[in-house]
């Protein structure tokens, strides 16, 4: 990271009187962006014996719902006092004269985010079947939740939220074909376009979604058992379908007797190791662990693939107007046809649970 980039970031003097204001004075600190992740940015402070987490907008972003930390802030200072694990939040700012945008502040929790591989403590069969659990059950406790009791009964709105997601990434994918499809079409994105369109369910379990869920959104802690102790990445949360959240959690779990990935570059697939539990029992334990069923389970997994599809054509679009060196961005060419044809094999039972 450039320091020019980091300097956008936070201006370091404010933010260290603004923190010394709010925890008192110390005789030491460090600040560290963390690299994982392309949303929001996250930056780690170590601030005295203290250990913290800030997490704010990218620079240059006009603030919206996919870039609202207070809104992030308010979720998880809300669900603090429940028994879904969140990093315990400290301050919020809305005051741009600090660092140049809304920001909040949280504690550091210690543990594992499992990303490109498992820990070698957990390389045993029923560790590794207790982290598919434990990421279920946590699910669960979300999708559980009396969202009006504990006051976030005004979050969004839940009516409806399945048939937006399909509108909205109908847009997204629009927004991308305007520049993308003078380079190459991908005529199966407007076949399961219309599929999803037509295979909305009419209704829908009402409940708090998270809107990102997925194992590398989550934190084992030391030791063993594995045990989650902390979920991640709330900036997507509203009101809505739980469902959709089961569905996007499963496109990003691997069977063994799945074909090889659509995006090996983004794909982990150690789950697939002895031991760990099928996509089938995932969902068995949700049901068992919600009492919801999950009906329209290849419409929900269908639309999971649908929405990454638009993220990978939005990139592609934007690698093509030169606005990205990412070096990922411009293998979205062939990536997002690999991912429209997954969805079609979901849609056409070639790609069962």
């Amino acid at each position: 990271m450039s320091d020019t980039y980091f300097e956008r970031l936070i201006d370091e003097d404010a933010l260290i009187a603004y923190l010394e204001d709010h925890l008192g004075a110390v005789g030491e600190y460090d600040i560290v962006r963390h690299q994982e992740g392309h949303s929001n940015e996250t930056l780690f402070v170590t601030w005295g014996d203290r250990r913290l987490v800030i997490r704010r907008p990218p620079p240059g972003e006009t603030a919206d719902t996919a870039h609202d930390v207070l809104r992030e802030y308010r979720v998880t200072n809300t669900l603090a006092d429940t028994d879904v694990p969140v990093p315990n939040p400290i301050l919020a700012c809305e005051d741009h004269d600090v660092i140049g945008s809304d920001f909040y502040v949280m504690e550091q929790l210690e543990g594992d985010v499992l990303r490109e591989d498992e820990p070698e403590r957990f390389a045993e069969p029923e560790h590794r079947q207790r982290i598919g659990r434990e990421l279920v059950d946590n699910l669960a406790k979300i999708h559980d939740l009396d969202y009006e009791a504990i006051g976030l009964d005004e979050f969004g709105r839940p009516a409806g939220y399945t048939q937006r997601q399909v509108d909205r990434w109908g847009k997204q994918l629009s927004w991308a074909f305007e520049v993308t499809e003078e380079e190459r079409e991908v005529p199966d994105l407007h076949d399961v376009g219309d599929w999803l369109r037509e295979s909305v369910p009419e209704t829908h379990p009402h409940t708090l979604v998270h809107g990102d869920y997925k194992l590398d959104n989550v934190m084992f802690a030391p030791g063993t058992p594995p045990e989650l102790v902390g979920v991640f990445d709330w900036e997507m949360s509203t009101l809505g379908d739980p469902r959709a959240d089961l569905g996007w959690m499963l496109s990003y779990w691997r069977d063994a007797k799945d074909p090889d990935p659509t995006i090996p570059e983004l794909t982990t697939q150690f789950m697939e190791r002895e031991g760990y539990s099928s996509r089938l029992e995932l969902v068995e334990r949700w049901e068992d662990r919600t009492g919801f069923e999950f009906e329209h389970e290849r419409f929900y997994r269908t639309l999971a693939v649908y929405k990454l599809a638009g993220l990978g054509e939005m990139f592609f679009r934007r690698y093509l107007e030169g606005n990205s060196d990412d070096p990922m961005y411009p293998k979205m060419r062939k990536r997002v046809p690999a991912l429209a044809a997954r969805a079609k094999r979901i849609i056409e039972g070639d790609e069962p649970l």
